[in-house]
Parts: structure tokens; sequence; C-alpha cells
């Protein structure tokens, strides 16, 4: 047998004729009553889908000259490298450093002190773990040993705090021995990458790779540096400098501080550096005590409520006086100052030799051994600095916050609205603000931009626009009408559709108010509007004795009385709340409504009520009861290119999180789906929990048993088909919300595919085609007229030059910006099966923003996205209210997403599932 004869069956012989150890043994006979199964294929790697490009640029509209907040950028350099280095820190014994802050001083003094080994090279550190340069540093491999001594210490002049158990001077200059005199860092850097400056090019041509990102990361990392040298907070690309007239109190110890976004973003016309005006939010500045008088909004400091003051202090950073030395909270005393004690040690000893120790307070410590004074801080607690086993304490009125602390926490609907007043800004006002910036920045100078031969423009660039005619719209009486600048009102107008507003009644939680005026007056302005407004049933005042129970108390005693009166169930409650926002009544009388007795029901807080007010109201309860308040005149006719020929679901998707600071809340998800094709003004929306900060919906497709799928799409692709004369969709347009473009490709790979298989479950054979488009209104770009002080018109459309250099995206402002600068809206288009031209995709987006039935503007993004967004928030709100218990007994109990049990919504009950009682 020759060798290729015996590798053929298998067995390859040593050197003296045996088998090889590690030779298969040949295959068994196949016994005469067995057909050997042919082993199945591997199925072939399923290709992944990715962000479709550009198919050319719209032409309709009126064309406009604007400037936008992109600055160009030139780069010179192409040939360089930038160099990509790890950094490891570690103190004297070896223990690696993991406080965060203290990386960018260690590097700085490793560039003081070694900038010869470093061969006199710039860099940009992140402030972390990487560190970049221009062409090589001397070696792949070097270390260095640094010390620090603490900037704020002001070296130890015997002035310390009381703490430990030693005398002051003893104490201090132990305690700030190791953690404030000096400290010994290691430092590594180690050769990680090299990034060619070419890839900034490529990424300009549309190819966009790794490297390109990489690339565009380093420069970003520059400017980040440069605005940390000059002492900013750094939140992400924004920066804030430490500047008291770019602050703006809030309320609640709490101030809006404006800074700056600045990113480098690749574009149709060349690199480009985006600023834009930031704003985050400070815990106000100064002595420990004001913060906290207006924090818990007391009069004075005898007034704190000390647990929650402590909850609110810890780990923030206060200055000391008289030293000027920096501490982080740890907590608060037990006792009030006057009462705190510690053993102080004296100088004298005792016959034994032994240091003698006499027990003080910290109040009586600093004001008799210190001789400081302190007017108010002997019947408060004492602010600790310390260690849990050896707390330090310091006089509360000796400490001073900090500037530049984040606060994280969310804000109340005051301090929100306090913050738009004070934060926004005109067009023009906006610009002159960014204009200063570059100034000051002054990036040419920037050593490390100036080594790539990078060079910034101060100049606003300029960008083609149209304007896109607004869509004319139909309401009752066959009239019709063109809105003028992205508005249009019902005065002397009929609603389309009107619904009949019958079997209801009126419920007052304690609100103050004619209620016999405000029942004339609704009926009177809906009998206006051609709504058919029946006397209501009853009016259900609250029994006082319940008006300071528990709100879920409250509504279920109202509910008992509302059973006890009426004939049966009411079609319609009107609902007037005590306060206008935030009321706590709210939640749990929604949720009682839709998901325990199928009630369509509106709640008002009875404060300014006049005919606007009636009317915006009687626009809501006409959508929630089935009406129509107006439609596009193409809807009606039907036309709309493409979505009128073939039956078309409309669907929109957003997921809301738990505000910051709370990560145990479930996400909730949002689906709002059209109904009655070729209708695109009627929807209904599907709401579940997910884990806590999912960004992907994860129960589009759920399948339960062989027969069962409980996910959201089968309930939307049912009631299609049931509202829409028993057709299926074959065009289904998603538009979804807040996703970043890092998750794009999860969009159009997990969601989209769940979707496809919800639609596969249901029939086999079926396929339809997607357009999938993702908004973003979370994003820096803005656009200005150049001789005009108003914002840009509504309509305004721009596909070119700032957009991407390869992928389909366009900004739209469909609205009109009443106040501060408009914001855009970044459509992407990330699919596109149904084969759309520009101009129909873009004006059916623009469509889409006038078809919003609680409304008679234009909005800033299309209206299924804003319906995901009500339908999310407003069941996200029950959840506040949810006890365990209660939650695992309706249907389907705890879902478990991943592996944190997440309790499950409600259902909504059937009558109000299909309706819009999210309007």
């Amino acid at each position: 047998m020759d060798s290729s004869e015996q590798e053929k069956n298998g067995v390859t012989e040593g050197k003296n004729g045996a088998p090889e150890p590690d030779a298969l043994p040949p295959p068994p006979p196949v016994p005469p009553n067995v057909t050997p199964i042919k082993a199945e294929q591997e199925p072939a790697k399923k290709r992944l889908r990715v962000p479709m490009a550009r198919r050319g640029l719209g032409t309709k509209g009126q064309k406009i000259q604007l400037l936008t907040n992109h600055f160009k950028v030139a780069v010179k350099n192409v040939d360089g490298q930038f160099f990509h280095y790890s950094v490891a820190l570690f103190y004297e014994d070896g223990r690696p450093v993991d406080g965060k802050g203290i990386g960018r001083r260690v590097l700085d003094r490793v560039q003081e002190t070694y900038d010869t080994e470093l061969a006199g090279k710039e860099f940009a550190y992140d402030g972390e773990k990487s560190l970049f340069t221009v062409g090589p540093l001397p070696r792949n491999k070097l270390q260095f040993t640094v010390v620090l001594e603490d900037v704020t210490s002001n070296r130890n002049t015997g002035n310390s705090s009381p703490g430990g158990h030693e005398s002051p001077n003893d104490g201090d200059r132990k305690r700030l021995r190791r953690p404030y005199q000096s400290k010994t860092f290691k430092v590594e850097i180690s050769f990680a990458a090299k990034i060619p400056m070419q890839a900034i090019g490529n990424a300009l041509r549309g190819q966009e790779t790794e490297n390109s990102q990489e690339a565009l990361r380093v420069l970003d990392i520059i400017l980040r540096q440069h605005a940390a040298k000059q002492g900013c907070l750094l939140v992400r690309q924004s920066y804030f400098h430490n500047e008291p007239r770019n602050f703006a109190d809030v309320g609640g110890g709490v101030l809006g501080c404006r800074g700056f976004h600045s990113s480098f973003r690749t574009t149709q016309g060349g690199l480009s550096l985006n600023i834009d005006v930031s704003t985050t939010m400070i815990i106000q500045p100064g002595p420990v005590v004001d913060f906290l008088i207006a924090n818990q909004n007391v009069r004075d400091p005898y007034s704190i409520d000390w647990v929650k003051a402590k909850r609110v202090l810890k780990n923030l950073r206060v200055k000391t006086s008289p030293t000027n030395q920096e501490y982080k909270i740890t907590g608060l005393s037990e006792k009030p100052c006057k009462d705190q004690m510690f053993s102080l040690k004296q100088r004298s000893r005792d016959d034994d030799g032994e240091v003698q120790t006499v027990e003080v307070s910290v109040y009586d410590y600093f004001v008799n051994y210190r001789h400081i004074e302190l007017r108010y801080s002997g019947d408060l607690p004492c602010i600790n600095v310390g260690k849990p086993k050896r707390p330090t304490y310091f006089p509360i009125e000796l400490c001073s916050l900090v500037s530049l602390q984040r606060y994280t926490k969310a804000l109340s609907t005051f301090q929100r609205a306090s913050l738009v007043e004070k934060s926004r800004q005109k067009p023009q006002e906006r610009m002159s603000t960014l204009t200063t910036a570059l100034k000051i920045n002054n990036y040419d100078e920037e050593p490390l931009l100036r080594s790539c031969s990078i060079t910034i423009s101060r100049n606003f660039t300029e960008v083609d626009g149209r304007v896109l005619p607004a869509p004319r719209l139909k309401v009752g009486n066959g009239e019709d009408f063109f809105p003028r600048n992205g508005r249009w009102n019902f005065n002397n107008k009929r609603l389309l559709q009107p619904a009949k507003i019958e079997k209801w009644a009126i419920v007052n939680f304690s609100a103050r108010c004619d209620i016999r005026g405000l029942v004339r007056d609704f009926m009177k302005c809906g009998e206006m509007k051609g709504i058919d407004v029946e006397s209501p049933f009853d009016v259900f005042e609250e029994n006082q004795q319940y008006r300071r129970a528990p709100p879920l108390v409250r509504v279920e005693k109202m509910f008992e009385e509302i059973q006890a009166k009426l004939p049966g169930a009411p079609k319609f409650l009107l609902c007037l709340l005590p306060e206008r926002k935030n009321c706590d009544l709210y939640a749990p009388w929604k949720k009682k409504n839709l998901s325990e007795y199928d009630i369509v029901t509106q709640c008002m807080a009875p404060t300014r009520v006049n005919d606007q007010y009636l009317t915006n109201l009687l626009l809501k309860v006409n959508a929630k009861l089935g009406g129509l308040n107006s439609l596009l005149a193409v809807e009606h006719s039907p036309s709309i290119p493409v979505v009128s020929k073939i039956p078309t679901l409309i669907l929109g998707m957003d997921v809301s999180h738990g505000s910051p600071g709370q990560s145990d809340i479930p996400s909730i998800a949002a689906v709002v789906s059209s109904r009655q094709w070729p209708l695109i003004s009627k929807y209904r929306a599907s709401v579940r929990t997910q884990s806590p900060k999912l960004e992907m919906i994860d129960t589009l497709y759920k399948r339960v048993s062989d027969t069962e799928d409980d996910g959201i799409l089968r309930e939307a692709l049912l009631d299609f088909y049931v509202s829409s004369g028993k057709r299926k969709p074959d065009q289904i347009i998603i538009f979804r919300d807040g996703v970043s473009e890092s998750q794009f490709n999860q969009v159009l790979n997990i969601e989209l595919d769940q979707i496809i298989e919800a639609c596969k479950f249901l029939d086999e054979n079926w396929s339809p085609k997607f357009v999938v488009i993702v908004a973003q209104k979370n994003h820096h770009t803005k656009f200005f007229q150049p001789n005009a002080p108003e914002n840009v018109p509504p309509g305004t459309i721009i596909d070119n030059k700032v957009c991407h250099p390869k992928n389909y995206d366009f900004y739209l402002c469909a609205h009109a910006g009443m106040i501060g600068t408009t914001r855009p809206t970044h459509y992407h288009v990330l699919l596109d099966e149904v084969g759309f031209s520009p101009d129909d995709l873009q004006e059916l987006v623009h469509s889409l923003s006038y078809v919003y039935q609680r409304s008679t503007t234009a909005i800033s993004v299309v209206a299924p996205i804003c319906y995901a967004h009500l339908a999310a928030t407003q069941l996200g709100q029950w959840m506040k209210f949810e006890d365990t218990s209660e939650t695992s007994s309706s249907h389907g109990g705890v879902s478990h997403a991943g592996s944190v049990p997440v309790p499950q919504l409600p259902r909504l009950k059937e009558n109000v599932c299909n309706s819009m009682f999210f309007c």
C-alpha cells in the first residue's frame, strides 16, 4: 500500500509498521438492518446586516442657506502615526491604584520629571489606562517612580483636625505623613498599538474601520486633556469651567453649570469639530450648612433632617478652614459637636512615662485648644472625614463644599422647568457663545494638535438646506387647510371624526373649583368642536376623611363609591386632581381604570381653565375615545406614495429607563403600532418591563410554546389585521428612538430578527419588506440662519455636508422652535427593502410630524415615537406604586429577563388596550 492509499484508509503506520497512537480506528461496519443517517450540513453563517449606504439626495422644497456648529478641521500630516500605550499605576508597595482622578496628576508629574527619558514627547492621556503620542517613545516599555505632594496640604502647620487619640500636632503629623504629605507611585507605560492617521482620511471616504474610530478617539482625548489642564470638570465629551457666571441656581441646592461639548465628526464635507453649549448639574459650592438648608428647603440649620443630610453628603468633597485642606465626607457624628468626645493625647507624661490622654469634646478642642470661634456648630452634628473605625471630625461651619461636584440624581419637575428657563439661548446668542469658546480654547496652540499638523477653522460651516412645504390637513365639515409656520388651531373648526361622550361621570379628588361651571364650559366647548357631550351621570366628591390617606387607598375608596352609585360601568371618567404636576394619585388612578376596569379616563388640574385649555383637553379625550381630530389630506384620499398602495404597518419603539441613581427600577419598553390602514394617524400601544438599563427590546417575540407567542409584536400584527380589513402588512416601517450609533447593528440584527420571527410564527410563508429608521434627539448639531435672529423655519431638512460620508442620514426640524435654539432630529435610515426615493421617504417622515392628535402643532419627532414615549412614561409611573406581591400575581407575574427577576406590568383591558389611552 503506498502512502497515499494508507492515508485514504485513515491509519498511518509508524516506523516499524505499527499504527501511530493518535491515528483513528477504522469505522465499525454498518449492521444490515440500519440505514445510515446523512450528517446535516452546518448551517451557513448568517450574514449580519449593516446600516445601508445613502441612495441619493432629496430635491424637494425651497432652498435655504444655513450655518451649522461644525468647524472644519484640516489634517496635513496624513502619513503620521499615533502610538497607543497602556498605563498601569501602582503604589510603592505594589498595590494597583484604583482611585479615579489621581491618574492625571501622576502622569503630569511623570512628564515634568522625566522629560528627557520621554524624548521631550507630548502625550494625550485619557485619565485612566491609555496614553497616546505622535510617533513612538524611545522604548516600548518604560517604568518611572514619582512622588506627589498633596497640593492642598499647605504642608503641615499643626493646624489640622482632631481625630484619632493623639495630641493635635502629633496626630496631625502622623495622619498627614501618609495620605497628605507625599505619596510615591510607580508608573508602567507599555506599547499597545499603532494607529495610522491615514485612517481618518479613509473614514472620510466612507471606509470606516476600527482604526479610524480610534484615531478620532485620540483627537477627542487631546481636547479632553486640554480642558482637564484648565481645571475643568469633564463629563464624557463635555467640559465645564469653574466660572460662577456660568452657574444658574435651579433650587434645592443644585446649580446648572454651562459648559461645552466638543467632538470630532467625519462628514461628507470632511473632518469637522462639532462644538455646542452643554449643561450639567452640580452641587452648590460653599458652606455645607447653606447647601443643606437649600437642599431641604428649610429656614435654619436647626430644622435640617440629618438622616437625609447624611445620605446626600456622603462622598462629597469639602475644604476645611483655616487650613484649606481637602477631604471626602464619610459620614456625620452620632452626637452634636458639644457632646461628641474624643481622647486627646497630652504632651506631659505620667510617672510611668506613659502619654496622658484627656477626654474633650470636638467643640471644646476647636474653641479652647485651637482658638477658632464657632458660632452655630455646637448643637449640630460634626462632619466625619475619617475611616469608620477611626473617625476624624470637623465642626460643620468649618466645612465648605468644593466647586464642580456633579449632582447625578433626577431633577424634580420644578428644577427641570427652572433649568430650561435659565439655560435656553436664542440662536444668535448661542452662536456668539460658541465663537467665544473657540477663541478662549485656542486649539491652534495645543502642542499635540500642532504636531499632527491639525488646524481648526474659526468659522461656522455653511450648508444647503431645503424647507419642505407643510402637508394639507383635513378637519370636520369637509374643510381642509395648510398649517402656517408649523401651527394651526381649531377656532371655528370642527373635529374630523368626533366621538360621543356618553355614560360618563366626574371624579373630584379634593380639587377646588366651580364644578357646575366646568361641566357647562366642557359641554359647550365640545359642542362647538362637533362632539356630542351628554350630561354627566354624577359628580363624585372625595370623602374628606380620606384626603390624607395614601394614594392607593384614596383611589380604592373612590371606586367603591362609583360602584355603589352608578347603574353600570361608565365609558369615560373625567378626574380632577388637586395638583398640576407630579400628583401621586395619577399613577394609581390610571392603573385602576386601564388594567382593572377597562375605562377611558382623562385627568386634569382645574387651576387655569379657559377655552384653549378645554379645547386641548377635548383633543385628547376625542383621540382616547376613538375619534380623529384631523388627518393628512393625502391620508384621507388616500395617496401617500408607497404607503397607501400596499398595506403598511408603522411602528414606533422606545425604551425608557429609571432616573439616574435608580439602578434597580425595570426599564419600560413600548411599541406603538398603526391601525386601520390606510390611515397613519391612529395607533395603539403595547408596553412591557425588562431588565434595568437594557436598551434592546427583548420581548418583541416571546415564544412560550409551539403554538403560543406572547411577544409585543404579535399583538400589533393581529390588531393591524383585524382593524385593516383582514389584511396582513406587506411593508413594515419601524421608527426606533433612543439608540446610539454603536447600537445600530443590534437594532438591525437583534430587534429586527425578533420582528421577522414574530411574522414567521403567524405565517411561515409571509415575508414583509422592512424599513428601519432610528431617530436621535440626543446630539449636538444645530442649524442657524446666517442673517436672521429666528430659528430655522419648520420643515427644514439637511442631507448633505454635515451628514455621514457614506450612510443614509438626514436632519429634520419639522417644528417651529419658539424657545431657545431648535434641536433638529437626526434620522438614520438603517434599512430600506421597500425602495423609497429620498424625497418620498423624507416627505413621509415630515408628514408623520403632523399627525400628533394631542396638539395643533408640528412636533419635533415623528408621532409614533412620541406616542411610544408617552406610553412608556405613563405605565412606568405604575411601577412606583407596585408592591411585589401584587405584581407577581398580575398577568405573567415576574418575568426573568437575564438573572434578575423583573416585575411585569399588568396588561390593559381589551377595550382600552387598542385605544389611544396614552394621548
